[in-house]
């Protein structure tokens, strides 16, 4: 006889029976009307046999009757299942417990972020969407329609083109297309356009208003470049003067230079942590003590937990302590002062603006004493020395 989906619901069992009679017992099972199969002789004292679960706990009267003895070698079906669940129940309920938060935790908003806003807040886009019921811990089933949502919050929103409403997992998303608006031109007052450095001239252009120096003309600072006076005393107008003026500035910059370098050398000691995440919050699980290492750099790697589309807001970080150890390198005199004059244009560039640049630099003064190479350099530099200067009536 062979199992069934209704034997796997009764239960039955393989059972070993020993002694010599167990013809007798054969047959006084049939007498009974046990349901037994798949018979098999193992020697003449043994044989193996199955049988519904029912029908083993009537075995005891034959047994006596025939004295042989049974020994129960494998067990099937649901109520073995449902027995062994009984013993399990704290495992069964974690699993529950395990199911039902992963539900719930995927059915709340943990996150809502703003894109696109340049103009407006942020502070005020969510205060808007917190009036249309999208904030932190939310039922997800409790939101909106994308649609409708999105139009209450451009509603709402002055200065919106377009406000989209995307919803990903546990995080909503908002994005934000501020309106379009000209800029106002400010009202601008009569001016000049004067020297904001001392200087030797080398380009002007002046678009509007009067220039007042030339090319290879030295100028101190204060002094006009562009008036903004245009006629006479008889015939007089005032504008406001507009321009572009470069010029030669000269630079004396200090320097010093260490003759040693240190850099960072990595020696490939590890040692690894790992954490359990839930949100901000992290519980370490691997890699507790201290690592050893007097200098180290941490790197860390977060991967976070997520169902298809849905992002939860759990997951694992790892982390990768490696040790590093901070060497030291000679430099040559010469490295050192090419890296100190590279290190002075640097500074002086980022101040003078964008288009300045170098066009000539020379060492006055060095010396080397201490470790430490020291120079007064000089630089000459073509950048922008045009300020703004109002005309006073």
């Amino acid at each position: 006889m062979k199992s069934s989906f209704l034997l796997s619901m009764r239960g039955y069992v393989l059972i070993e029976v020993r002694g010599g009679r167990f013809e007798k017992l054969v047959n006084a099972l049939m007498e009974q009307r046990m349901t037994i199969w798949d018979i098999r002789i193992v020697d003449e004292t043994n044989a193996e046999l199955y049988i519904v679960l029912k029908d083993f706990f009537r075995l005891r009267p034959v047994l006596k009757e025939t004295g042989c003895r049974v020994h129960v070698r494998k067990r099937y079906g649901v109520p073995f299942l449902l027995d062994k669940l009984e013993k399990r129940k704290i495992f069964a309920l974690g699993l529950i417990g395990f199911v039902i938060g992963l539900y719930m935790l995927s059915s709340v908003v943990w996150q809502v972020r703003v894109e696109g806003n340049e103009l407006i807040s942020k502070q005020q886009v969510l205060e808007a969407a917190k009036e249309q019921g999208i904030y932190k811990l939310q039922w997800k089933y409790r939101l909106k329609n994308t649609d409708v949502m999105s139009r209450a919050l451009q509603g709402q929103l002055p200065g919106t083109a377009w406000v989209g409403v995307e919803v990903h997992g546990t995080h909503i998303v908002i994005k934000i297309v501020e309106a379009t608006v000209p800029d106002k031109q400010p009202l601008l007052s009569p001016r000049h356009l004067v020297a904001s450095k001392s200087g030797m001239i080398t380009y002007i252009l002046a678009e509007k208003g009067r220039p007042l120096v030339k090319a290879n003309t030295y100028v101190k600072k204060g002094d006009i470049l562009i008036s903004g006076v245009l006629g006479d005393d008889v015939n007089r107008q005032t504008v406001v003067a507009s321009g572009e003026v470069r010029g030669l500035v000269w630079y004396t910059p200090q320097v010093e230079v260490p003759l040693t370098q240190q850099y960072k050398v990595y020696t490939g000691e590890v040692k690894d942590r790992s954490y359990f995440v839930v949100g901000n919050r992290a519980l370490q699980l691997t890699g507790y003590g201290k690592t050893g290492f007097e200098q180290f750099e941490t790197i860390p790697e977060r991967k976070t937990l997520q169902l298809g589309k849905f992002v939860l807001p759990i997951g694992w970080l790892h982390e990768r302590v490696m040790q590093v150890n901070i060497m030291e390198k000679a430099t040559d005199p010469q490295e050192a002062k090419k890296l100190g004059i590279e290190a002075a244009k640097k500074e002086i560039l980022a101040s003078a603006g964008k288009e300045a640049k170098v066009v000539n630099e020379k060492i006055l003064h060095e010396k080397t004493e201490n470790g430490k190479v020291y120079m007064e350099v000089h630089l000459e530099v073509e950048e922008s020395i045009t300020q703004e200067q109002p005309i006073v009536p």
